[in-house]
């Protein structure tokens, strides 16, 4: 008996997606791979809003770009359905729930880090973190390091960070060169992983199926490509002269949105490889945080939805709570305010880069619907990334470890919960949310026992 064919599905209004991409915002854990498994599942197999082969066209663009695939791929999927307020809306979304959590959590640590109960807490999650980087190393390593090219290219850009204190932009556009070079005279060498499901056959028809006609707002116009350029010049331009002028040049909240702009950048290969740059700017260029605030702002940034370089939102929050400049301006009694106008900020400067890419961008990959030619040097960067990764983890570590610096007292409470934590997340398999309130709930038991 052959079963009637499945009727395309109903067009969707702004109002249904406005509720989609918010339910999204808060239950977007686990990461990009996570996030990209829960797009698929919703807006591919059960709502049928998109194609397989749509969905995917879209996650190769915006996996070649800085920033967070995940998020840029929401704005895509919204542009595609609801023009240009569908994608502001839907990647503003998926940041804006985790911006507002990320505010609250920022708050209780900054204002009571120093009690018992929260300082035991972060006892046990710092070591967490640090075989949550580890795990990071091992699995995009796995996925990556396919063959000597690739491996040579990791280990250098380890050497270069480790060894030499080559800056992480440095390090990106050598690796960038690199697989632009290998590409072309090894390009077997520089081809990415399949690292998604191919795209096949639907099985009943998408809203936006593979022979939908691309839709007339996602066609090529110089005159809309200009438009969206100037509208994201003066987005970044009009804050940060408003900025200057207010607090100078060199004042904290200027300081702030020219460097999570250059951050915004430069976040190829997700945001466990920009975060060694956030930690040269935030941690020990600027001062505006230290070497264990770092730890804990990844820590939360791990356990709430959304990107995991919300975690600047974090940086942003206590590096204004901390300033004594805001404070002056401010006045001492609203240090929340400093702290959460700045973490606003820097979420703002750090993502406007990625609507940009995506409304400016968008209409030249409907127009080919070719697979993106930029992957040799994506596979480069993302090789380099491995041995970025593995020196972050070795910073982590010897600050948990050892916090009081090498030769003083080794911490062996927390080495056996980061050991544990590992094989929980490489072995078992475990959730990272989990494994960190499991290692919390450790840290609470040391402190009682111990």
């Amino acid at each position: 008996m052959t079963l009637p064919a499945a009727a395309r599905p109903e067009p969707v209004s702004f109002v249904q997606a406005l509720r989609f991409w918010l339910k999204l915002g808060f239950i977007s854990f686990g990461g990009p791979a996570g996030q990209i498994a829960i797009m698929h599942s919703e807006l591919v197999e059960r709502r049928r809003w998109i194609s397989e082969r749509r969905f995917l066209h879209a996650l190769n663009y915006c996996m070649v770009l800085p920033g967070p695939e995940a998020q840029q791929l929401a704005t895509y999927i919204g542009w595609l359905l609801h023009r240009t307020w569908g994608g502001i809306a839907a990647g503003a979304l998926f940041v804006l729930p985790s911006l507002v959590i990320l505010i609250a959590l920022s708050w209780v640590y900054a204002a009571l880090g120093d009690r018992p109960l929260v300082a035991a807490l972060f006892y046990g999650i710092k070591p967490a973190v640090t075989a949550i980087v580890v795990q990071a190393a091992v699995r995009i390593g796995s996925r990556t390091l396919t063959n000597r090219w690739l491996w040579t290219i990791a280990g250098t850009a380890f050497v270069a960070i480790f060894a030499l204190q080559v800056p992480f932009p440095a390090i990106v556009l050598g690796a960038a060169i690199v697989g632009a070079i290998g590409g072309r005279i090894a390009p077997e060498r520089f081809r990415a992983g399949a690292g998604h499901r191919s795209a096949g056959a639907s099985a009943a028809p998408a809203l936006i199926d593979d022979d939908t006609p691309v839709p007339p707002h996602a066609r090529v116009s110089h005159v809309r490509l200009a438009t969206v350029l100037l509208a994201g010049i003066a987005l970044w331009a009009v804050p940060m002269v408003l900025l200057a002028g207010w607090g100078g040049k060199q004042g904290i909240y200027a300081q702030m949105g020219w460097f999570f702009t250059k951050a915004a950048l430069l976040t190829f290969g997700g945001a466990y490889a920009v975060l060694p740059y956030v930690y040269q700017g935030a941690v020990a260029t600027y001062g505006w945080l230290t070497p264990t605030q770092m730890i804990d702002g990844l820590a939360l940034g791990e356990t709430t939805p959304g990107p995991l370089i919300m975690v600047v939102a974090f940086v942003g929050f206590v590096g204004g709570w901390q300033s004594s400049e805001l404070a002056a301006a401010f006045g001492p009694d609203q240090r929340f305010i400093a702290g959460a106008l700045a973490a606003s900020l820097v979420t703002w400067f750090t993502f406007l880069p990625s609507f940009v890419f995506i409304l400016a961008g968008g209409p030249l990959v409907e127009t080919t619907h070719n697979e993106v030619r930029l992957t040799a040097p994506l596979t480069a960067i993302t090789a380099a990334v491995v041995g970025v990764v593995v020196n972050l983890a070795l910073f982590f570590g010897y600050h948990v470890l050892w916090p009081q610096g090498i030769g003083a007292r080794f911490e062996w409470p927390a080495a056996v919960i980061a050991a544990l934590a590992f094989v929980a997340l490489l072995r078992y398999k475990r959730g990272v949310i989990e494994v960190i309130v499991a290692c919390a709930l450790a840290g609470l038991a040391l402190q009682r026992f111990l």
